[in-house]
């Protein structure tokens, strides 16, 4: 009995130091900097480099595909764990590229909490927006970064609105910006008025920065910060005391506040202040709801339920030597050994997990042990599929991941017909990952491919190319939404500009031209529904 109360201490202590958690953001709001100075701040690396959107320019850490080194972008969602003090980090790298994929959608349900990184100078964007609304459906707590303040930017103030006004959610800044642009000194907390003014490194942010500690009235009687910076400074504070969201652990915690922080990643001004907020607010692992095998919900306690997991990614070919398939798991509780036994839910079958890995780009890291809240890979024979649920103890399945209706459509065939075979294999895989979905029609005579955003057909293209050795051509479809019906298809009144299809689970799907005829479809057909969420 002593032993096992001192191993679930060890393990209650392990997922309390665990803080698992996404960066979303728009295209170039910083998010892939950010990345780089947290393995900095970490000590995982001992300078970082700018990333560049061009050949030969250095790329993220975080990026293995040769696809994201070329174009500077983040494609896929990956996965790093490192230190930070007292804390364990577990970072999922979501895309910010406008055309992203479903990816994007299942990996942010592997995160207990997200950072959304905002540009100074443009505010809320439209990818900002589309990636805190799936927070907001999973209630994931949300902590706002805004970036960029070394560069020519918006007011302060305009900025909280607009994130406020936005994203439908009260902003409380827990600290504030003195000076923006070439005048960006530093910044003051607002709770106890203490400040850090900065001062740049002579290697540009590739090294921690030197930091000044001292409280507000001292710097205003220093004379240190020019008075044409400062008054806006004291304004400002003074308003926000007056008229500003007070903010509450709890609130944020319920997906109601998002306290705001203001910093440069580029100078490193900010980032260490804001990782030390950071460890301290965002949530550890909590229990997640299961569905027991009565229909019942069951929560799935961390430290009180033994090992259990799920799949929320599959990516095949991270080595192309081994030419090998990875299944990320999520741990939701328990204690992970290697080469454990565990319960397949889906295939109710005992299987071993063998060779899991952790990931940091391209370099492996085997894992001997994991806690609730880290991610794992497990090199995968084609037994997993994305939603497993994995466990020592069975009888229940982790709710299922949410799949989002694709905007665009295409045909693609092989241009060598002699390449078929590759091509259908390189499909599958492409499928089962999530890369694109493959719809068909209701008689099985035709098929096509669907995305969420463009980008996913280039990195298929691009994929097959380089991996299965298949050129193809695509022709695209003149549909820009979808979704699944509910109700008999043979009553269904479809409108002119549409397609009625079936998924891969053989649910069907409407396409249509535009959302008016979606709009029109729903009014003409009162007995089903169409639904923008599978």
């Amino acid at each position: 009995m002593a032993i096992d109360q001192t191993r679930q201490g060890e393990l209650a202590a392990a997922t309390a130091r665990r803080r698992t958690f996404a960066i979303i953001s728009h295209p170039d709001a910083g998010k892939t900097t950010l990345t780089e100075k947290l393995l900095l701040y970490s000590g995982l690396i001992r300078t970082a480099g700018m990333v560049r959107g061009r050949k030969g320019g250095k790329t993220a850490a975080s990026d293995w595909m040769g696809m994201e080194q070329e174009r500077g972008i983040s494609i896929t969602a990956s996965a790093m764990q490192f230190p930070y003090k007292d804390a364990i980090i577990n970072l999922l790298d979501t895309p910010g590229h406008q055309d992203f994929s479903e990816d994007t959608y299942r990996t942010l349900t592997a995160a207990d909490s997200a950072i959304m990184v905002i540009d100074a100078a443009k505010g809320v964007e439209t990818q900002t927006r589309k990636l805190f609304e799936v927070c907001r459906l999973r209630r994931i707590p949300v902590l706002t970064l805004i970036n960029k303040m070394d560069l020519p930017g918006r007011p302060p103030l305009d900025l909280m609105t607009e994130v406020e006004q936005a994203l439908n959610i009260h902003a409380s800044p827990i600290n504030w910006p003195i000076g923006s642009g070439s005048d960006f000194a530093g910044i003051v907390t607002r709770a106890d008025h203490r400040v850090q003014l900065f001062s740049k490194t002579a290697h540009g942010g590739a090294t921690k920065v030197d930091v000044a500690n001292m409280v507000l009235a001292d710097l205003e009687r220093s004379g240190r910060v020019p008075p044409d910076v400062m008054e806006p400074v004291q304004h400002d504070l003074e308003l926000l005391d007056i008229a500003g969201n007070p903010f509450s652990r709890d609130q944020f915690l319920n997906g109601d506040v998002t306290p705001v922080f203001f910093a440069s990643a580029l100078t490193n001004f900010g980032i260490e202040s804001f990782l030390d907020a950071f460890v301290t607010l965002a949530p550890c692992p909590s229990a997640r709801l299961a569905d027991r095998e009565d229909g019942s919900e069951y929560p799935i306690d961390p430290v009180e339920t033994p090992f259990s997991a799920y799949v929320f990614k599959l990516q095949a070919n991270m080595n192309p030597k081994h030419r090998d398939s990875t299944a990320f798991l999520r741990v939701c509780s328990g204690r992970f050994e290697r080469d454990m036994m565990v319960t397949h839910h889906r295939l109710n079958r005992e299987v071993r997990l063998s060779r899991p890995h952790s990931l940091v780009a391209q370099e492996r890291s085997t894992v001997e042990e994991a806690y609730p809240g880290d991610i794992i890979g497990i090199i995968n024979p084609g037994l997993f599929a994305i939603g497993d649920t994995i466990s020592v103890v069975g009888g229940f399945n982790f709710k299922p991941l949410p799949q989002f209706q694709p905007e665009i459509f295409a045909r693609l065939r092989p241009t060598d017909v002699g390449k078929r075979k590759a091509f259908d294999k390189g499909m599958e895989q492409m499928a089962q990952e999530g890369t694109v979905q493959i719809m068909r029609s209701l008689n099985d005579l035709d098929s096509l491919v669907a995305a969420v955003g463009r980008l996913q057909f280039d990195v298929l293209q691009y994929r097959l190319r380089h991996e299965y050795r298949v050129e193809t051509v695509l022709d695209a479809l003149p549909f820009s939404c979808s979704a699944w019906l509910g109700g008999d298809p043979a009553t269904f009144k479809a409108p002119s500009a549409s397609m009625v299809v079936k998924d891969q689970r053989g649910r069907v799907v409407v396409l249509f031209g535009d959302q008016v005829m979606k709009t029109i479809a729903r009014d003409r057909n009162p007995d089903h529904t169409l639904r923008d969420m599978g």
